[in-house]
């Protein structure tokens, strides 16, 4: 057998721009030759897709899937250049496939699930396939699996209708079964649909970091309709002001969309007191399409 250096691979890498992992491959498999390797390349789309990979991916869809009779719930973004392939069937189908992947592997991260094997081959080959075929720089930006921990809860899911650009899953748990299991089914399904649409950024106030809670105060004190207010007074209407802001950040404390007159803890004390079940959120989780591309470049 060939060896094949670091430096074949390295050189193979800035011909074709190629990843370094189906450089290493093309050039085991023509047994050392350069010429026959880069070709190999070719014929496969990846040197095409490796030159494709610095192009913005703004587009794309926000995919999910829950398995295993709502005991995990996957949610991924995988990102394109245009909202033309983001439309494409092609396209929405790697998504959905990712999305299964997700479910039925459960990686703890993007570089996971793209290790993980599709079809007799990984994740990123498949990938760097559908790239030659569409001619766009395809991304996995990010991946979230819910693995309950209850014997009893569920898992919620909402894609938004309107192109796939938001998603949502949320774990419930529940102390026993509940008698109409559709019922928290349904339940799960509605809470994510809430998440998508009022954007929650904590789950509980528990949750909320006291830097955060701080910085408002400090916001909300150097207001110019403060000014002229009593050091007590002006305590008070701060405290209000944060007290609502954190209300409007919290799940359990948000209106329920679709009953404005209730919010979401109330909701949950409510259903569990009918169900006679103790029900509680534990997590949840909400993609916004291209939000993934900013939390990946500050990783970098």
């Amino acid at each position: 057998m060939t060896e094949i250096s670091a430096s074949m691979v390295k050189e193979l890498r800035e011909k074709s721009g190629a990843a370094m992992m189906d450089c290493k491959k093309a050039l085991v498999e023509a047994e050392g030759a350069f010429d026959k390797a880069y070709e190999l390349l070719r014929q496969k789309g990846a040197a095409s897709a490796g030159k494709k990979s610095n192009r913005a991916t703004s587009e794309g869809l926000v995919v999910g899937q829950i398995s295993e009779g709502g005991k995990v719930a996957a949610l991924v973004e995988v990102n394109c250049e245009t909202d033309f392939v983001a439309r494409n069937e092609q396209f929405a189908e790697l998504g959905k496939q990712l999305s299964d992947i997700a479910a039925k592997n459960k990686p703890a991260s993007v570089e996971a699930l793209l290790q993980s094997q599709l079809n007799g081959k990984s994740v990123q080959e498949v990938i760097t396939e559908t790239i030659a075929k569409t001619g766009e720089n395809i991304q996995v930006q990010r991946v979230q699996v819910f693995t309950l921990g209850s014997a009893h809860g569920t898992a919620g899911l909402y894609i938004h209708t309107l192109g796939g650009k938001m998603g949502a899953i949320i774990e419930l748990s529940t102390d026993k079964a509940v008698a109409n299991a559709d019922q928290l089914t349904t339940l799960a399904r509605e809470l994510a649909m809430h998440v998508v649409s009022a954007k929650p950024a904590y789950l509980t106030r528990e949750e909320v970091p006291s830097e955060m809670i701080e910085n408002e105060k400090r916001i909300e004190l150097g207001k110019a309709d403060l000014v002229d207010k009593k050091p007590e007074m002006r305590e008070k209407i701060v405290a209000g002001r944060v007290d609502k802001i954190l209300a409007e950040r919290c799940l359990t404390e948000q209106p329920f969309v679709k009953d404005p007159s209730t919010t979401i803890g109330k909701l949950l004390a409510a259903k569990g007191k009918e169900w006679g079940v103790e029900l509680k959120p534990v997590r949840f989780a909400l993609f916004i399409l291209g939000e993934g591309l900013g939390e990946a470049k500050d990783e970098e």
